[in-house]
């Protein structure tokens, strides 16, 4: 007997945060590409000066809070999709992949509140574009 195996869903998240000053009153944007639904583009204020790293993680944060709502709301299991993050920041595509420690106790608990998010999934990766790539995206 042949077992009917179906692919693993790919849901894309592709996001940029930012700040005007460093610290600064801070933006984002992201992406969500899920199987059979429209692009959702979203855009954020936030309501206190970040730093760009702050704004790209609490970016990415609301981007995941989005994503796993959206998922439950159509009781879609995270279990069998992959998710493929991308981003312009080395930073936080480094220090995802373990590659860097987070050594700023600012970024810290963003960083620990993100992983919490993605080890909901059972697969997940993260990759680095060129700031163009995302430019296309978001304008920023």
């Amino acid at each position: 007997m042949v077992e009917d195996i179906t692919p693993p869903k790919r849901i894309v998240l592709i996001f940029d945060g930012g700040s005007r000053g460093n610290p600064g009153p801070a933006y984002g944007s992201y992406r969500l590409e899920l199987p059979d639904l429209p692009p959702m583009d979203r855009s954020i204020e936030f309501d206190e000066p970040l730093t760009n790293n702050q704004a790209e993680y609490r970016t990415l944060l609301a981007a995941l809070e989005t994503l796993i709502k959206l998922l439950e709301q159509r009781e879609t299991p995270t279990h069998g999709t992959i998710l493929e993050i991308q981003t312009d920041s080395e930073l936080v595509a480094r220090q995802l992949r373990g590659v860097y420690k987070v050594r700023n106790p600012k970024l810290q608990p963003l960083y620990d509140r993100v992983r919490a998010l993605l080890a909901r999934f059972d697969h997940w990766e993260v990759h680095w574009q060129p700031r163009e790539v995302i430019y296309q995206y978001f304008g920023h």
